[in-house]
């Protein structure tokens, strides 16, 4: 909770007169209760119209007060909470930007989902309720409790031998409601991720006809959500009902000796009168605070939620020794003896793979699936550290260089494509914002893309839907792969980016990446890709088999024949 102090710190003043203004619609509240008894004992009791007139006008001036400065605390209360939620949810989206792919792991995407709508706007409302109310109702407690004292000490002990009870409960209630609602937010992760899933897989789950498996999954995890809310709200609904028995039995054991004050001249019935309303206002104070105390357990739950994602340790950031004035120039990469492990996994991806890359050439990295070649490629652009070993970039270790800088000249297509809704001139520019239009057109014919553009009803500005939906598997492909070119980059990553693209479409692309003299390093299962590549990297469990090219792998290597033969025939490893 300490942590989202620190965002409140900016609008402490607005936030101190929201409190400065609620602490004097207290005190006007208060002093409510005594007039009517003075209105009461003095004005009816002596039948003197004067003195009615006299504190009934000042109890008509105490309540105009109380709702203009009410409606101005409100103001301000609103300020605080609704910039406070703005920048904790900014913040948050900040921290989650940073993070590194191993961060990731640690939050599924629901779950971040979550923490930046339902967790920060929890948190939101805490702070305004915090300004207006939270700090109000134990105020108007202890002060309804001091008034009380001050009218009638006598029958102000019936209502104040019962606020140690309901606070000690409220506490306990206040414990146990957090890890409930804890319980409750981690449920709604889940119902999140269920829901994610199935809308993204909506077409899997028509094609295999897997609506009701996908229903009982839903129905599953909104049920599970049910329960631990129904276990939240049993504790919570019950508050309300204890607090009312305690107090309604304070209220009647100050009226029945209250009765007893009367008949013996030791009470007047103003006094009596103000005790019940000292009481009554105690009771719906209270009865806020039970309301108060369930928000609070779930915004404490909420904060810890948030926290867990800001405190996060970034693990892979600039170090000491990156220079920002560094710049790629030719884009030389080389591995000495890389060796990598993903975190929190014992299993051992890459072992000892050493090569060079000179700038200009094309790498092509063969393998198995599950061989470690786009985990290869991830650490070029230190998207993960490795264990031991260096990854160079001409001739200077990557993790001396700035991340931005490092991956501002490197173009990378991932073997998952993702598209993002707007034009096809806004998402190729998605890979250098300040790209001029020529330059997108001239790294679309690169991608072998343009000419299928020009047929698209707007162009360019046609509008590409969510992840791509209106596009064949080859026209998304060669558009990431646009995107990664405009960038004119100095190295270019293609993660298996040709798969969905016919052998004469693959052949063009090809040669026009030679074109822009970047060091390329293209992830394939297919030999029509490797023929041409100035070194080709066979990789098999996390080891490097062979390297050369393809006339000499297709001599000397047994498992590069292998491939070669499930897709040309034994006929084609003969002549090859």
């Amino acid at each position: 909770m300490l942590t989202m102090f620190t965002f409140l710190k900016k609008y402490r003043f607005a936030a101190y007169v929201a409190l400065l203004l609620m602490l004097i619609e207290l005190m006007v509240e208060l002093l409510q209760p005594y007039i009517i008894s003075k209105i009461i004992d003095d004005g009816i009791g002596q039948d003197n119209l004067s003195v009615v007139l006299k504190w009934g006008g000042f109890l008509i001036g105490c309540s105009f007060i109380a709702f203009v400065v009410g409606i101005l605390s409100s103001f301000y209360a609103s300020h605080v909470s609704q910039s406070f939620g703005f920048d904790l949810r900014e913040r948050l989206y900040e921290k989650v930007q940073s993070f590194s792919f191993a961060n990731f792991n640690r939050f599924p995407e629901s779950s971040l989902i979550t923490r930046l709508t339902n967790d920060v706007t929890q948190l939101q409302n805490t702070v305004f309720m915090g300004l207006r109310i939270m700090l109000r109702a134990p105020l108007l407690v202890i002060g309804s409790i001091v008034m009380a004292f001050i009218v009638h000490p006598k029958l102000a002990i019936w209502v104040a031998v019962v606020i140690p009870f309901l606070a000690v409960f409220l506490l306990w209630v206040l414990k146990k409601g957090e890890s409930l609602f804890r319980s409750v937010q981690q449920q709604l992760d889940q119902v999140n991720s269920v829901m994610q899933q199935n809308l993204i897989g909506m077409r899997i789950v028509r094609v295999f006809v897997r609506m009701n498996h996908e229903s009982r999954r839903f129905a599953g995890a909104s049920g599970f959500l049910m329960d631990h809310t129904i276990s939240a709200l049993r504790l919570t609904e019950a508050t309300m009902p204890i607090i009312l028995l305690v107090m309604n039995a304070s209220v009647m054991a100050v009226l029945w000796f209250g009765r007893i004050e009367l008949d013996t001249k030791g009470a007047s019935v103003g006094e009596v009168v103000a005790i019940v309303n000292y009481a009554t206002r105690t009771t719906a104070a209270l009865s806020i605070m039970s309301w108060i105390v369930v928000n609070f357990s779930r915004a404490r739950a909420s904060a810890q939620r948030i926290e867990e994602v800001i405190l996060t340790d970034i693990d892979l950031t600039d170090t000491d020794e990156s220079d920002k004035a560094v710049r790629l120039k030719e884009g030389g990469v080389s591995f000495d003896k890389v060796s990598f492990q993903y975190p929190e996994s014992d299993r051992r991806i890459l072992h000892q793979i050493s090569f060079s890359a000179k700038p200009g050439e094309t790498i092509a990295i063969m393998g198995a699936t599950g061989s470690g070649k786009t985990s290869l490629i991830q650490l070029i652009p230190r998207l993960y550290d490795v264990q031991s070993g260096d990854v160079r970039v001409d001739g200077i270790d990557n993790r001396h260089l700035k991340l931005a800088q490092l991956r501002k000249q490197i173009g990378y297509v991932p073997q998952e494509i993702m598209l993002f809704t707007g034009t096809v001139q806004e998402n190729i520019r998605w890979g250098k914002e300040n790209a001029t239009f020529e330059e997108v057109v001239e790294a679309a014919k690169l991608a072998q893309i343009h000419d299928t553009v020009m047929k698209l009803p707007e162009q360019y500005d046609t509008i590409v839907g969510q992840k791509g939906v209106n596009l064949s598997g080859g026209q998304k492909q060669r558009l990431t792969i646009a995107r990664a070119l405009v960038r004119k980059p100095v190295i270019l990553l293609l993660d298996d980016s040709t798969s969905a693209l016919d052998v004469q479409t693959e052949a063009a692309l090809l040669e026009a990446l030679k074109q822009m003299n970047c060091t390329t390093f293209l992830v394939t299962q297919k030999i029509s890709s490797t023929i041409s590549a100035d070194s080709i990297l066979l990789l098999d469990e996390g080891e490097l088999l062979a390297q050369g090219k393809h006339e000499r792998l297709i001599r000397e290597s047994s498992l590069y024949q292998k491939i070669y033969e499930s897709q040309f025939g034994k006929e084609g490893v003969s002549r090859a």
